[in-house]
């Protein structure tokens, strides 16, 4: 990526000082600032030892702490509406935000986009390389929350505003947007209910975050709540659904997302890897503890004389851990094929390791169900609607507190089963949902329920539920299409939110703009 020196190479074009802002700016609490201070060597420390043995090392902490940055974006003749900071903590979220300025830069934006993690930074890169490699967008690590540094980032950048994904919030960088009057606006917002008891404890913080952010888009009215009880506005906040709804797919995967062609690309891929007759499952996006569980279930599978026949493709969540899940599916005795050593899926293979990038999107279209993983273990699981766009039908552990809402939706019309999910309305052959056909009765709920849960590797309760779906499913092919056509359906229905969230941003803009020109 080529750099350039900051800030002094744009003095032409350096932010105004402060002067009669249109709004209130609330300063960051003293401590705060002073804790800030002492942790920043504490924090480059911390950069060091997770990331000095990658190449980009230099360039992680010269754009950390404000030494060098890549050049602003290049500004389009024709249409010139400025440069709109984004920022997207790690992978989920640019994944989520991508669609968003997708819209925003085919609309006469520049983009500067933002990530804290490694993992969230390179699919920054990969998924925006052409627009980066255009001049439309620029790319870097988020500045620390120190003041001096902000300063230095936005002198550079020169955004005319800020867009923050989710719940990443800092305190020192809204209180420097407010005093520059540039508009800071929280989109697809979240707030779990751990998240807002971690919020209380620096309330003074929080307050004066909420009340310097410009706008809030709530994926939701209980995440809107809490964000009032933290201090915003009800005019600060709208609700507009969550982001998550809008499929995010690479451009070798658009045929896997079109309605009129998925059909067709399900039976294509299944019989371009040689298993359009076998059960097939997919257990992706997974975490240290769910690969056990998978091939765990798997083995219960193949007891069956009827599903003796079964495939199980893992796609493990970290790169790094491939050759771990790979050890791992050897010492179970299942015979295993690996996408990376180039091994073609026999009628033997029972276990399909698919360690690849970019490839997501195929694995849950061949999938006849798919397991979404970071649920059997407390991560807050990953987003459903990826299978459920390609008609695949879902299953879940019970760590979802990232994507609840987007859940319970795909659960109340039968696509996605949860253990213990209200929500849950199961699709019966007929194409009817009943309350009454439960695939886990209501007497094994109240049981789980009321059982105290003892902290394992994964939950062990979920996976036993899990497993009697996933045994429904596989045994009743149809029934299983058919609860994949309902998740289809649904995140059809969903796809308003991105022009609804879009709309906000540039209103919030005008608005802003509209007050400044005053």
């Amino acid at each position: 990526m080529p750099s350039s020196n900051t800030p002094s190479d744009h003095s032409e074009n350096t932010i105004d000082p402060v002067s009669s802002p249109s709004r209130s700016v609330y300063e960051t609490p003293l401590y705060y600032q002073s804790l800030i201070g002492l942790l920043k060597p504490l924090y480059r420390l911390q950069v060091w030892h997770r990331s000095h043995k990658n190449d980009n090392y230099k360039q992680e902490i010269d754009q950390r702490f404000g030494k060098q940055y890549p050049p602003r974006p290049v500004v389009n003749a024709n249409i010139d509406k400025g440069v709109i900071w984004c920022h997207a903590v790690s992978l989920g979220e640019t994944n989520t935000v991508a669609p968003l300025l997708d819209m925003l830069l085919a609309n006469g934006y520049q983009i500067w986009l933002t990530n804290t993690t490694q993992t969230g930074f390179a699919r920054g890169a990969s998924r925006f390389a052409e627009k980066i490699a255009q001049g439309q967008m620029s790319h870097s690590y988020v500045p620390v929350d120190s003041p001096t540094v902000i300063e230095t980032f936005l002198t550079h950048v020169q955004p005319i505003a800020a867009l923050f994904v989710e719940t990443e919030l800092w305190a020192n960088i809204l209180t420097k947007l407010s005093q520059h009057r540039i508009p800071s606006i929280l989109v697809n917002g979240r707030l779990s209910a751990s998240s807002f008891q971690s919020y209380q404890k620096i309330g003074a913080v929080s307050a004066s975050m909420m009340k310097n952010l410009s706008l809030i888009i709530a994926q939701d009215s209980d995440s809107a709540k809490r964000f009032r009880q933290l201090g915003a506005s009800s005019a600060q906040i709208r609700v507009a659904g969550s982001l998550k709804w809008v499929i995010n797919a690479s451009k070798t995967d658009d045929k896997a997302v079109e309605d009129n062609s998925i059909y067709n690309k399900k039976a294509d891929l299944r019989a371009e890897f040689g298993i359009a007759d076998r059960p097939v499952w997919v257990a992706a996006s997974t975490h240290d503890g769910e690969e056990a569980a998978a091939l765990s279930l798997q083995q219960q599978l193949l007891s069956q004389a009827t599903l003796a026949d079964t495939l199980l493709v893992i796609v493990p969540r970290h790169p790094e851990r491939f050759d771990a899940v790979a050890d791992l599916i050897q010492k179970t005795g299942l015979n295993m094929a690996r996408r990376s050593d180039g091994e073609a899926i026999d009628a033997d293979t029972q276990v399909y390791l698919a360690d690849s990038m970019g490839e997501m999107m195929t694995w849950y279209t061949l999938a006849n169900v798919a397991f979404v993983g970071g649920s059997l273990v407390d991560i807050g699981g990953h987003n459903p609607v990826e299978p459920a766009s390609v008609a695949t039908p879902v299953l879940m552990g019970g760590y979802t507190q990232s994507c609840q809402s987007v859940i319970d939706k795909l659960a109340s019309v039968g696509a996605l089963y949860q253990p213990s999910n209200d929500f849950y309305r199961p699709i019966e052959s007929n194409n009817s949902s009943s309350s009454d056909a439960q695939i886990v009765s209501d007497d094994q709920l109240k049981a789980n329920k009321k059982s105290s849960r003892k902290k394992t590797a994964y939950n062990r309760e979920d996976a036993v539920s899990i497993y009697m779906q996933l045994e429904t499913w596989l045994s009743n092919l149809p029934l299983a299409a058919q609860a994949g056509q309902a998740g289809e359906q649904m995140t059809i229905q969903q796809q308003a939110v991105l022009t609804r969230q879009f709309t906000m941003i540039e209103d919030a803009i005008e608005m802003s703009s509209n007050q400044d020109s005053l």
